[in-house]
C-alpha cells in the first residue's frame, strides 16, 4: 500500500487498482503472498485500506504517479450517427463524379476526397476508436499510403507489368467499389468495437481473477474480429455489385481480397490505439506501406539493363493471382500479426480499467 498509494488514493473503484498493479508486474501468484487469493480481491483491500478525497479520486488514475494503465475509450453523443458519415460523403462523392465531366468532375472528387477525411476524423474523433493518445505523423503517413494504394495502386501495378503506364490517363483507375465498401465498413468497425469495450468491461467486473478474465476476453475479441470481416465482406460485395450494374466496373476478386485484408488490418490498428497500444500498430502499418512501395518499384527497376530478376517475383504473382494479391498478402500478414498481438494486450485488465471505459 505504500509504495502503491498514489494510485490507491487516485482510484474511484478497486479495479482501477487492479489494473494498476497488473501494470506493475503484480500477478495472481505476487498477490498470494499477501494471502489473497488474486490481485482483485488484494485491490479491494487496498481500496478500502488507503483513504480517498473528492478530488484526488475524481483525478485520471496514474496521472503524475507513473503508473501505466490503459484506458478504455470514451465516446461523445452521436458516436453512433457519426459512424454513418465516410460512407454516406463518399456514396455521394462517387455519383457526384459519374454525373459530372471535366473540370467539374476533378473538383467534384477532390471535394468528395475531402469530405471524406472530413467525415472519418469526426467518427473516429468522437467514437469507440478514438485514439486514446494521438498518431505521430509517420503512422498517419503509412494510413495515408495504405488507403491511396487500395484506392489506385492496383491499376498502377497492372499497367507497370504490362509495360506502361502510357499516359497519365492510365494512372487514375480508380477502384470504386474498394473505396465505397471501406468507407461504409466504418460503421460496423465502430459499432463493433463499443461492442468489445462494453463486454470487455462487463467481464472484468465478473471476473475474480487475471487469468479468468484474460480467458474470457479472449474469444470475445475474435468473435468481434470475426464479425467485421463478415460485415466488411458483405459491404465490398454488395459495392462491387452495384458498381458493376451502374458502371460496369467489378473489381477483380483478388482487389476484394486485399481490401478486406486492408480493412482487417486498420480495425485493429484503431482498437489497439483506442485502448493505448500505439508502438506495434505504428511498426506493422509501417512495413504494410514500405513493402506496398516496393512491389510497383521492383516492377519499374525490373527494366534497367540485367535487372529483370528484381521484377520477377512481383510479376508472377500479378499474372498467378491479379494485383490484389500483394496487399491482400502484406495487409494479411500484417493483420494477423496485429491480431496476436491483440489477443495478448487487450486481455490485460489495465487496457479496459477507467471510470470513463463505459460513458
Amino acid at each position: 500500500m505504500h509504495r502503491h498509494r498514489d494510485l490507491c488514493a487516485r482510484a474511484v473503484d478497486p479495479l482501477e487498482i487492479a489494473a494498476g498493479l497488473e501494470a506493475h508486474g503484480v500477478t495472481d501468484r505476487a498477490a498470494a503472498r499477501y494471502r489473497h487469493r488474486d490481485v482483485f480481491a488484494l485491490a479491494e483491500e487496498m481500496y478500502a485500506r488507503v483513504p480517498r478525497d473528492d478530488d484526488s479520486s475524481r483525478a485520471r488514475p496514474g496521472a503524475g504517479d507513473g503508473t501505466d494503465v490503459h484506458h478504455a475509450p470514451q465516446v461523445r453523443p452521436g458516436w453512433a450517427l457519426f459512424a454513418l458519415l465516410p460512407g454516406a460523403a463518399c456514396a455521394a462523392a462517387v455519383a457526384g463524379a459519374e454525373v459530372t465531366a471535366g473540370a467539374t468532375r476533378a473538383a467534384v472528387t477532390v471535394g468528395g476526397a475531402l469530405a471524406v477525411a472530413l467525415a472519418l476524423r469526426v467518427a473516429l474523433r468522437d467514437g469507440p476508436l478514438r485514439a486514446a493518445t494521438p498518431l505521430t505523423p509517420a503512422t498517419r503517413a503509412w494510413v495515408c499510403w495504405l488507403i491511396a494504394y487500395a484506392l489506385l495502386g492496383d491499376g498502377l501495378l497492372t499497367n507497370a507489368v504490362a509495360g506502361g503506364p502510357d499516359g497519365p490517363g492510365d494512372l487514375w483507375q480508380p477502384a470504386t467499389a474498394t473505396a465505397l465498401g471501406l468507407t461504409l465498413a466504418v460503421a460496423p468497425a465502430t459499432w463493433c468495437a463499443r461492442l468489445f469495450a462494453a463486454r470487455a468491461r462487463g467481464r472484468l467486473v465478473a471476473s475474480r481473477g487475471l487469468d479468468e478474465f484474460a480467458a474470457s476476453v479472449r474469444p470475445l475479441l475474435l468473435g468481434i474480429v470475426v464479425l467485421f470481416l463478415a460485415a466488411l465482406g458483405v459491404s465490398l460485395a454488395a459495392t462491387d455489385a452495384a458498381a458493376d450494374a451502374v458502371l460496369g466496373t467489378a473489381e477483380n476478386p483478388s482487389a476484394l481480397t486485399g481490401a478486406g485484408a486492408l480493412g482487417a488490418l486498420l480495425l485493429l490498428v484503431r482498437l489497439l490505439a483506442a485502448h493505448g497500444f500505439a508502438r506495434a500498430p505504428a511498426l506493422l502499418l509501417g512495413a504494410a506501406g514500405a513493402c506496398e512501395v516496393a512491389a510497383p518499384a521492383l516492377v519499374f527497376a525490373g527494366r534497367l539493363p540485367g535487372c529483370d530478376a528484381l521484377a520477377a517475383p512481383v510479376t508472377a504473382v500479378v499474372d498467378s493471382w491479379g494485383p490484389g494479391a500483394v496487399p491482400a498478402a502484406v495487409c494479411g500478414a500484417a493483420a494477423l500479426a496485429l491480431l496476436i498481438h491483440a489477443a495478448r494486450t487487450l486481455t490485460l485488465a489495465s487496457a479496459h480499467a477507467g471510470p470513463g471505459a463505459m460513458t
